[in-house]
């Protein structure tokens, strides 16, 4: 199944279409959170395995994460070539290939070399997830479909937060790596099952530029993918800043053991995702600009708020608010980022702009934590929440609102 014709479906199979695009772009983004957070269950053990240093413990985590910003930008630019189920299945298999070829590794380089290359697949999935699922869905659903698909990240998360526990001292972290060769079974079935958007196979015959051209293509388009970064690299900036750092702040300030405990890791992962998932509905009904106001403001309050609470159920709760707004915004990206380019460069804008705001938010910890040791955390965490009003100016002066607005 190549193509997806309006004319030649009913109503019940654009219906089946819609949804089978959904379940495969929130599928293949819950494997790039479940894979992420069993690495990091798994480093001690390798490191006592293969003798490893904590430096280059830490540098698997870092490469995978620079695999991931070169693979959304080779991919994406890809899939608005050739087709958007066609190379998620790439980066799918991708994935899944060389996470299991990381159960051979012998040492630290041929290691090294399967998480790289790992990630360029798993960071591929995040912008074709998102362009298939907005090209598949009508306009009044299409902010919260697309905070669909930003659920499977948490919920790949979630799933690794209990599922790694229990069969990481049974299988050991080779086993565990042989288990990410199951992605491929869910490559398989997408490509069988789900065809190419109508939208993309219309446009894909009047394409006369590469994607990314079309990005900076004009004034006004520039001024929007300079917004878009601003936009992603804030979100993802404030989302690594704090949530790395705060269970080490907790522990050493308040002696708050259960911030290492699965509990509190679940209780804020779930504020996460209501506030992905509620994005998506205020998105819907009210306009995208609004509701990334209403976050973004949420974000700079509630980081502030949270460095002044100390009751360990105020710190709890707390958690899961400042998760909702922190990373709530992810569920708003998908919908925005597909009204505002075109089809031929939908996939190419969103991995290009989101990875490479990953890329920027990379260095949160490193800048949260280096004012921490200068000043204090909330010092850090009050500067953090300046970077959310430049994310509001840079919303109300470069983003327009395109709430239900026909895809092009």
């Amino acid at each position: 199944m190549s193509a997806v014709s309006d004319s030649a479906l009913s109503a019940g199979e654009q219906e089946s279409y819609a949804r089978k695009a959904l379940w495969g772009s929130a599928i293949g983004y819950a494997m790039d959170g479940f894979d992420l957070l069993i690495l990091g269950f798994m480093l001690s053990a390798i490191a006592a395995e293969l003798h490893f240093t904590p430096a280059q413990s830490g540098s698997l985590v870092t490469w995978t994460l620079v695999g991931a910003v070169i693979g959304g930008v080779v991919f994406g630019m890809l899939s608005d070539i050739y087709g958007r189920v066609r190379v998620l299945t790439w980066t799918i298999l991708l994935f899944a290939i060389f996470t299991g070829l990381c159960a051979f590794a012998q040492g630290y380089w041929d290691l090294l070399a399967y998480r790289t290359i790992a990630g360029l697949g798993l960071g591929g999935e995040f912008g074709i997830g998102m362009a298939l699922a907005a090209e598949a869905w009508p306009a009044e659903k299409r902010a919260r479909v697309s905070s669909y698909v930003g659920l499977g990240w948490q919920a790949g998360v979630l799933l690794a937060a209990f599922v790694t526990p229990l069969l990481l001292p049974i299988i050991g972290w080779r086993g565990m790596f042989a288990v990410g060769i199951l992605p491929a079974v869910v490559a398989f079935i997408v490509r069988r099952t789900i065809g190419e958007p109508p939208i993309f196979v219309e446009k894909s015959k009047e394409r006369k530029v590469l994607p990314l051209g079309l990005l900076v293509k004009d004034v006004e388009t520039t001024k929007i993918s300079l917004g878009m970064f601003i936009l992603c690299s804030v979100q993802n900036f404030g989302y690594y800043g704090v949530m790395i750092w705060l269970p080490n702040y907790l522990a050493n300030r308040f002696g708050y053991t259960l911030t290492k405990s699965a509990v509190w890791t679940s209780v804020t992962i779930i504020g996460m995702a209501f506030g992905i998932w509620l994005f998506g509905q205020l998105a819907d009904r009210f306009g995208r600009r609004p509701i990334f106001f209403l976050y973004q403001a949420g974000a700079a309050i509630s980081v502030i708020a949270y460095s002044q609470l100390t009751d360990p159920m105020h710190l709890l709760i707390g958690g899961a608010i400042m998760g909702m707004f922190v990373n709530g915004m992810l569920g708003g990206y998908g919908a925005l980022m597909s009204e505002l380019y075109p089809t031929e460069a939908r996939a190419t804008a969103q991995n290009v702009l989101f990875n490479l705001g990953r890329g920027v938010g990379g260095f949160g910890p490193l800048v949260v934590g280096a004012l921490a040791a200068q000043y204090s955390f909330a010092v850090a965490i009050g500067l953090l929440s300046i970077l959310y009003v430049v994310d509001i100016i840079a919303t109300a002066l470069l983003i327009p609102e395109r709430k239900g607005a026909p895809l092009t």
